[in-house]
């Protein structure tokens, strides 16, 4: 009884939990902190119990387009790796965060591909606000956790550039373009509206979002409509798995365009938008 207690907890958490939150959920079994970034920012001093996850083990590089393409690994052996390495399990719920926004976007987008975005949230601000805080630091790394990691359905995560190639012109559908103003006017997808991720922070610096209906609010000023979709792209995936996260969380139905520019720009087949 005791178990289905916590795991309906750990499900009514919130996409975004502050600091207090997780200090006083760090002995939490049902709670697994994940991080990703810089290696050596982690062995300097992480949250206690923190897992480090290199987005890249999450990455399978193939060759096209003349050169070495950032796709995701197939979920079965990406689940494998987010349980050996972040130690996430059936029934738990997962922390996130990181140095790096793109790439903790990423390991989102990992874990919502493989049908648990619901288990996760994003801690509201990194390693540097904790240490502000005076919260206590660790330098060992957790053993490897035991645990069994399914693969779930997840349709409505990943979509290829077929997808979005039909949905150009649909009324139902909103591309958003989460790279710079330089990348945006190298070229674009055509109707789509550029939006930047560091617009989600309240303080950057300290990795403090704004609030979900801040975010909402963000996005909406994109032109999108109450009945439309978003989905995001950016240069391989990175930002706008973050913007993913971000609309997701604040309710906005959405996915993820994972190849983004660097799939799309390489079929002289997709139209592209030069201003």
């Amino acid at each position: 009884m005791l178990h289905i207690l916590a795991l309906l907890a750990a499900t009514s958490v919130e996409p975004i939990v502050s600091t207090a939150w997780l200090q006083a959920h760090l002995t939490d079994p049902q709670v697994r902190i994940v991080t990703t970034g810089d290696r050596s920012i982690y062995d300097r001093g992480h949250i206690p119990g923190a897992r480090f996850i290199d987005h890249m083990e999450t990455v399978g590089m193939q060759t096209g387009g003349g050169g070495m393409e950032h796709h995701m690994l197939p979920l079965a052996d990406l689940a494998k790796v987010l349980a050996a390495k972040a130690g996430v399990a059936d029934g738990t719920h997962i922390v996130l965060y990181g140095d790096s926004p793109m790439q903790t976007g990423w390991i989102y987008m990992t874990l919502a591909a493989t049908g648990h975005a619901d288990d996760v949230s994003m801690l509201d601000g990194g390693i540097n606000l904790w240490r502000t805080e005076d919260r206590a630091v660790s330098t060992d790394a957790p053993p490897v956790a035991a645990g069994t990691y399914t693969v779930r359905a997840a349709p409505d995560v990943v979509v290829d550039a077929a997808y979005v190639k039909e949905r150009l012109q649909s009324p139902a559908v909103k591309v958003l373009d989460v790279r710079t103003q330089m990348e945006w006017n190298n070229g674009h997808l055509p109707g789509a509206t550029l939006i930047l991720w560091q617009d989600l922070y309240a303080d950057q610096r300290m990795q403090k979002f704004k609030s979900l209906d801040e975010i909402r609010a963000l996005i909406m000023k994109t032109g999108l409509a109450p009945n439309q979709s978003v989905v995001t792209y950016c240069a391989v995936g990175l930002r706008a798995s973050l913007m993913y996260w971000a609309a997701r969380s604040a309710g906005i139905p959405a996915r993820v365009y994972v190849g983004s520019w660097q799939d799309w720009q390489r079929d002289s087949g997709n139209p592209i938008v030069k201003p």
